[in-house]
């Protein structure tokens, strides 16, 4: 039976079936677990949460001197308010500055989830569906929100965390496209599962194979390629997985020529959920750092990518340049007017004029004034000329430090 109960009324044995509110705001990735460790039970107490839903037919019950005592004439209407469901937050848009606070926490939730739940997989626990709904949750409201902040942000990779992150990015960058395609809710949601779990196999490959700074030996190659069909079978043997997921798992290394793996399917052989999968995945490979190479600037990958004859499905790729945009969130570009400039958002319908934080002139190779330009509004009759190259301006700043910088800073 469930029960709503207030947190002072938590006791050891309890099975903690939802903690109501989004899953960043409490201090445990889990949603549903029995709690067992007093550390736990004094967190939760401690916590800023109303009320917790526990399910006493897999756990303890509230005994009876805990139970909340009935006020005198109390009216029915409160048990019926608790029955009533929950009305969903609406959505709305915001610019990428306003959402990235929001962005970057649910960027650390997240990647503490995938982390145990990949750790998990390797050491050869079962994964839960049900654990990572609330991720895809999260970060399909923060993509609803502002296209480009949560993903420019899950760019910022280091070596160490480059395997869940990565999964974090193109579970955000398969939902975006989800939008962008028309899928139905429930589908774009199966895509973003689909997304978080395309590389679970990678569990399966030595950590050393995994983690290596160098290049990797055609062996070592071969031991990585196996991850597809190792996350599908870690996959297939979870209850409630969807179709979606088992099919990323395994064919989002797929290309449209046929040249891909593991089983070199072309064309209408690849599914749409996996054509999806394959250019997310790549996109954000190629534009995040590696411990064996700096990843590039997104412009350029775009560019990189519409380039690359027989990998990508051609509606898909363009439905994907739609989402990002054609000068991605984070891409450096160079101004009619020779100013070099970084994309801070975007404009949903009008590809070509997002907003730019200039800060450098390709002139005089020296910094200037950072000024912010909206070029969707601006009347400065400056626009945008081409990518830039960051790589031959030697005086140029961080990009990163740029873009992260808030406002004029």
């Amino acid at each position: 039976m469930l029960k709503r109960i207030a947190p002072d009324q938590l006791r050891l044995g309890m099975y903690v079936q939802e903690i109501p509110g989004p899953w960043m705001n409490h201090p445990f990735w889990r949603g549903s677990f029995k709690l067992e460790k007093y550390e736990d039970l004094k967190t939760l107490r401690s916590a800023k949460i109303d009320e917790i839903l526990i399910d006493t037919t897999k756990g303890r019950d509230i005994i009876v001197e805990d139970a909340p005592k009935p006020a005198a004439a109390a009216p029915a209407e409160p048990e019926a308010e608790t029955a009533k469901p929950r009305q969903a937050k609406i959505s709305i848009q915001v610019g990428a500055e306003q959402e990235r606070v929001q962005a970057a926490r649910v960027l650390t939730g997240s990647k503490k989830a995938i982390m145990t739940m990949f750790n998990e997989t390797r050491m050869g626990k079962a994964l839960d569906v049900k654990q990572a709904m609330p991720v895809v949750q999260e970060i399909t409201a923060s993509v609803s929100r502002n296209r480009g902040a949560l993903i420019s942000l899950a760019r910022l990779k280091t070596s160490d965390d480059y395997t869940y992150m990565h999964s974090v990015a193109v579970c955000a960058l398969m939902i975006a496209l989800g939008h962008q395609l028309g899928l139905s809710p429930e589908e774009t949601r199966q895509a973003g599962l689909a997304g978080l779990l395309h590389d679970i196999g990678k569990m399966a490959v030595p950590a050393e194979i995994l983690n290596k700074p160098g290049k990797l030996t055609d062996e070592e190659f071969t031991s990585i390629k196996k991850h597809a069909q190792a996350g599908h079978a870690i996959l297939r043997g979870v209850d409630g997985i969807g179709d979606a997921a088992l099919d990323v798992s395994l064919h989002h290394h797929e290309k449209i020529d046929g040249s891909g793996y593991p089983f070199n399917l072309k064309g209408n052989q690849i599914s749409l959920v996996a054509k999806m999968g394959a250019v997310c995945d790549v996109y954000d490979a190629i534009t995040s750092n590696r411990p064996y190479k700096p990843g590039w600037e997104p412009g350029h990958s775009i560019k990189r990518m519409a380039n690359n004859q027989g990998h990508f499905d051609e509606t898909i790729l363009e439905a994907f340049i739609k989402s990002v945009g054609i000068f991605p969130t984070g891409s450096c570009v160079l101004m009619h007017s020779g100013k070099v400039g970084i994309v801070i958002d975007q404009h949903p319908g009008s590809l070509l004029t997002p907003t730019v934080k200039v800060f450098f002139s390709a002139t005089t190779m020296a910094m200037l004034p950072i000024e912010i330009i909206d070029l969707a509004t601006t009347r400065s009759g400056d626009k945008i000329a081409s990518y830039a190259d960051p790589s031959k301006m030697p005086n140029l700043p961080n990009l990163e430090t740029i873009w992260a910088s808030s406002g004029l800073n």
